[in-house]
């Protein structure tokens, strides 16, 4: 390693994580992390599947897709989420063990963002996303009138301020990722700042301009599920690469 890498060893805050490339480790995050999020993935495809009403518009016309949604199918996609999420904010770890003999500072910034994700990303959002589908869809067999506007408060209410909390930190893990990435403060190519979730869920999204089918609106709906995964398995495919087969 180079005399910087040396420097930051000696002050660097480890909370209980070696600094060193053990590819291993990194290896088993990586792998983990593809496990929770094809989980994330199953259950955020349970819930997009299927048709929005095209007779109906603005909000009314975007929660129409859930008024037929089976009670067992929010279940499991709350259940997936809230197990998948929080192991997916784990396996980041990974990631940080890559940044962290490089940049302290960009390390210490992942590291916030990865701890928000863990924080409000399954509790804070996913779950209450599921109870508005699920109070929506009640809602709108007890007063089709006033079933949209309730719903969009009772979101207001309990899903937006952890939406909010989530989204600060992960735009954070996303600047950390990239700019580390991006200047060279990882083992890998700088060109790799691409293996971002960010970058994965902009690609699915394109499947926005085709025609809408059950399958794209699964598929859209599992945008950060599928963002995670192209950033684990990118990773992964290119560590022999950049970090070869041994510790560093």
């Amino acid at each position: 390693m180079t005399e910087r890498h040396d420097k930051i060893q000696k002050s660097y805050n480890d909370i209980g994580i070696d600094s060193k490339l053990d590819r291993g480790r990194i290896r088993k995050l990586m792998l983990i992390g593809i496990f929770a999020a094809c989980m994330v993935l199953v259950g955020d495809m349970l819930l997009g599947w299927g048709m929005h009403d095209a007779s109906k518009g603005g909000m009314e016309g975007y929660l129409s897709a859930y008024i037929n949604l089976p009670d067992g199918r929010i279940f499991w996609s709350a259940f997936l989420g809230l197990l998948g999420i929080p192991l997916e904010a784990l396996s980041y770890f990974g990631v940080y063990r890559l940044i962290a003999p490089y940049s302290q500072r960009y390390a210490h910034l992942y590291r916030n963002g990865i701890l928000g994700v863990l924080t409000f990303g399954g509790c804070g959002v996913h779950v209450p996303c599921l109870a508005c589908v699920f109070f929506y869809k009640y809602m709108s067999a007890a007063n089709s009138e006033t079933a949209v506007g309730d719903s969009v408060r009772f979101g207001a209410y309990f899903l937006l301020p952890g939406m909010i909390l989530f989204m600060i930190f992960w735009v954070l893990h996303h600047i950390a990722h990239i700019c580390a990435f991006a200047k060279g403060l990882t083992p890998y190519p700088k060109w790799c700042w691409i293996f971002c979730p960010a970058f994965g869920m902009a690609l699915t999204m394109l499947l926005k301009f085709l025609p809408e089918s059950p399958l794209r609106n699964a598929l859209t709906a599992a945008w950060i599920s599928i963002g995670n995964l192209w950033m684990f398995i990118g990773l992964l495919v290119m560590m022999k690469k950049a970090i070869g087969d041994k510790d560093v």
